[in-house]
């Protein structure tokens, strides 16, 4: 029997088979070096198995902070089996089992893990455990930052030096780069970590109700006013108020917001005394604030006050390292919400990868729900992305060419073209007409794919 085989597997097979297992299998040497890893890494690490191979273990713990409670120093010391739960750096709770394997004088010569997930299947093993978070939620914890590059690394210790002071700091970036969640992660790492963290669309409030739903107001102050009302500076005391989309704030609430943030008073609407406030105050904008100001859109004073420290957020198509974490990261999350666990096909992964993302993290956290959600196979496939992907400036590739086989490549065809004539003729009948097709037959595609 030739030696690459085993029981009628060739040695290229038996790698296939192994990487499509859904436990992550790990096998060191007898000091610290990774001999093999299967594919499953990249749902728990975001890394592919070769970066994995080619990574020092302390640089995985260290550096990467890839798990908690690392087990192989132990059952190197203890040479007997351990196991252990710890978390992982996407957030996935994982079950480690290490086994040494032992040589003739008792020494190790190997150590193998198998490492297990909350998913098997498609199912959830303990779903009364599981509660579903939203990525826009402002209780998003800190370690929900998600991040290989160094530049991002740069805007994150930027943000925790920030936490250590109180003087005020403008967040920049585009619509959805994570400015909201960079600003609790400013607020958790400071000395206000115990108190509020207050949130204010600016956007969001009428002009007419702002200073009211900012200051509050006393009772009588208007018509309506049967009570007096304390406003969200008074609900932040003690903590952070982070003003989101501050370019959107009325030109006459300016000169308010101005002498809160000079005095750190301010005056609830109808009453004639100030009240203090001890409050740290944070910001954000998606539009260039220096040209508001050049254009009066927004005050000079204003914006020097707020602007004592600022941190630019890059958008997601200038940091490439971040993408596949983030691809897994999102697939667990929402795998988790919605009780789905889902895989992306190399094709499907490189794919993502090659588009830009012109609403960053916001709309690849939203493609990844809707994926999970609709996908009924276990893998996210070429076929299963939108065809925006592909129209994108700068993305030419083609859903023909990414397919992972002749079958997809046929179905990528099908799809696009259902889709085409749909967005063209608008119904089944004249589709059906377009693609020389019978009406049924068009029905039946336009289901399949819209």
């Amino acid at each position: 029997m030739d030696k690459t085989e085993h029981f009628g597997l060739n040695f290229e097979t038996f790698a296939r088979l192994i990487d499509n297992l859904h436990d992550e299998v790990i096998i060191y040497d007898n000091n610290y070096r990774m001999l093999y890893v299967n594919k499953a890494c990249e749902r728990h690490y975001g890394f592919s198995q070769q970066e994995m191979i080619r990574m020092p273990f302390w640089d995985i713990i260290q550096k990467h902070n890839s798990w908690d409670r690392p087990i192989l120093p132990l059952v190197y010391e203890k040479k007997s089996p351990a196991k252990q739960v710890q978390k992982t750096y996407l957030g996935l709770e994982v079950l480690t089992i290490a086994i040494p394997m032992l040589d003739e004088k008792q020494n190790v010569e190997h150590v193998l893990l198998s490492i297990r997930d909350n998913f098997h299947e498609g199912r959830i093993l303990h779903p009364e455990k599981l509660i579903p978070e939203h990525e826009d939620s402002i209780y998003a914890r800190p370690e929900d930052l998600i991040y290989r590059s160094k530049i991002m690394e740069q805007t994150v210790d930027a943000a925790r030096k920030v936490g250590t002071i109180s003087a005020p700091c403008l967040l920049l970036g585009e619509s959805g780069c994570g400015k909201s969640l960079l600003a609790k992660y400013i607020h958790s790492n400071g000395s206000r970590a115990d108190k509020p963290f207050v949130v204010v669309n600016c956007a969001a409030i009428p002009q007419e109700l702002f200073e009211s739903e900012l200051f509050g107001h006393v009772k009588g102050a208007f018509s309506g006013a049967t009570h007096a009302r304390g406003g969200l500076v008074a609900k932040a005391e003690g903590g952070t108020l982070f003003l989101d989309e501050i370019s959107e704030l009325p030109l006459p609430m300016q000169a308010k917001l101005l002498y809160a943030v000079q005095e750190l008073e301010y005056r609830p609407v109808g009453s004639s005394t100030s009240v203090k406030a001890d409050i740290r105050i944070l910001t954000a904008s998606n539009r260039n604030m220096d040209r508001m100001v050049e254009s009066g859109a927004f005050r000079q004073d204003l914006f020097f006050r707020l602007n004592v420290f600022d941190i630019v957020i890059p958008p997601l198509r200038e940091r490439p390292e971040d993408l596949v974490p983030l691809l897994h990261f999102f697939l667990n999350r929402y795998g988790k919400a919605h009780g789905k666990g889902k895989r992306l096909s190399s094709n499907a992964q490189k794919l993502l990868c090659q588009y830009s993302w012109p609403g960053n993290i916001r709309e690849l956290a939203h493609l990844i729900e809707r994926l999970v959600v609709t996908v009924e196979e276990e893998t996210i496939r070429v076929v299963h992305l939108p065809l925006s992907l592909y129209k994108t400036t700068g993305n030419r590739t083609s859903p023909i060419l990414s397919a992972d086989s002749l079958d997809e490549a046929i179905e990528g065809v099908e799809r696009q073209l259902i889709i085409d004539a749909l967005a063209e003729h608008g119904s089944s009948r004249k589709v059906a007409s377009a693609l020389k097709i019978s009406q049924s037959r068009a029905s039946r595609l336009i289901r399949k794919y819209t």
